[in-house]
């Protein structure tokens, strides 16, 4: 498959200014005014949009566990993209703080406010919604939930909360890799399209994913057993 960008036209947003072209070089520059800006542009930005491939499944069982995912994946990722945000803030305004004693004291502060404020939600989730969690902390923070928890307590608690939640069949040393794991692309791909539809407000991951490259790959397999069949 080719790299394709698609290139969404706003026209809604933009307002063009009636004035009279600017000659430079006896060629005529047309200028623009965006809508709650008053100073005039040449040219204008937009946000590149990527092209989804239509959905399509080998058969019942996987259509039937994409949608199930989908579900899953739409209730747990405001908690890793509010994660992130929370840790962003934190950092920033660690950064800030000069002595070392001020910072252990906010940190703390900080730390307690997001368990409190993650505990009572977690604890509803099922397992695997809470594993498909800790992928997605990994891709809005590049960090594991161990390594955040390591950084944010200590070595032994990490290694608590890990070991506990490997009798759930959780690891918080999961890390979110969809060129790795078909799981993971199917991740990406549903939160592409909810991005795309407004069912999810976007948050950049914190590394590159390259999405057309997964397509590509977890495309591939399909395509050989189609031929196979014919």
């Amino acid at each position: 498959m080719k790299y394709i960008t698609y290139i969404a036209l706003l026209f809604s947003t933009l307002v063009f200014a009636q004035e009279d072209p600017v000659k430079q070089d006896s060629t005529a520059v047309y200028y623009m005014i965006i809508e709650g800006d008053s100073i005039p542009v040449t040219e204008v930005e937009l946000d590149e949009v990527l092209m989804l491939p239509n959905l399509s499944f080998k058969d019942r069982e996987a259509r039937i566990r994409y949608i199930v995912l989908r579900r899953k994946t739409h209730k747990v990722f405001p908690y890793a993209k509010l994660a992130a945000e929370r840790l962003e803030a934190l950092q920033k305004r660690l950064d800030q703080l000069e002595r070392k004693r001020d910072k252990k004291k906010y940190a703390k502060v900080i730390q307690k406010y997001i368990e409190d404020e993650f505990s009572a939600e977690l604890k509803k989730l099922t397992k695997t919604e809470g594993q498909i969690l800790v992928k997605l902390i990994h891709r809005q923070t590049g960090k594991t939930t161990f390594e955040l928890i390591k950084e944010l307590r200590n070595g032994w608690r990490a290694f608590w909360f890990n070991n506990t939640a490997s009798l759930f069949d959780i690891s918080l040393k999961k890390e979110f890799n969809p060129m790795a794991e078909e799981e993971d692309y199917l991740i990406e791909d549903i939160l592409q399209r909810a991005f795309q539809n407004g069912q999810l407000k976007k948050q950049e991951p914190a590394f590159d994913i390259d999405y057309y490259a997964c397509v590509n790959k977890w495309s591939e397999p399909k395509q050989k057993t189609n031929k196979s069949q014919q």
